[in-house]
């Protein structure tokens, strides 16, 4: 049920991207615990002159591989969020050549009323999830 937001600079391949997209669900798979299907992924590719992630101060240097994913999900263990961390960045940098310091994650937490797959009902409150 996360749904991650990958936001990136133009210019990966298909190919690229599929790539990046599977290391990124595996880590969910992994950390999370959620079912195969429980995939739900949007690529949002920007302009050089409209993305700006810098380090917060913490010297953490960016090429221009660098991307920001945001994971929307009900709430999560720390465990799990540092789990999805670090499997992220294994993941990125064993399939996709992408460096831990390219990559960013926020979480972002809602509750079961947040949430409807369709058919106009709330399925975690209906009890159908």
């Amino acid at each position: 049920m996360p749904l991650l937001r990958f936001d990136m600079l133009e210019g990966r391949s298909d190919e690229d991207l599929s790539r990046l997209l599977d290391a990124a669900h595996g880590a969910m798979l992994e950390a999370f615990k959620v079912p195969t299907r429980d995939r739900y992924q949007i690529v949002h590719e920007h302009k050089p002159s409209r993305v700006r992630i810098e380090d917060t101060g913490l010297g953490i240097d960016r090429s221009d591989k660098v991307i920001l994913v945001s994971v929307t999900t009900r709430p999560r263990p720390v465990e799990q969020k540092q789990a999805f961390y670090r499997l992220l960045c294994e993941a990125l940098q064993r399939d996709c050549g992408i460096g831990s310091n390219d990559v960013m994650v926020n979480f972002v937490e809602n509750t079961d009323a947040d949430w409807s797959f369709g058919r106009g009902e709330a399925q975690f409150l209906i009890g159908d999830l």
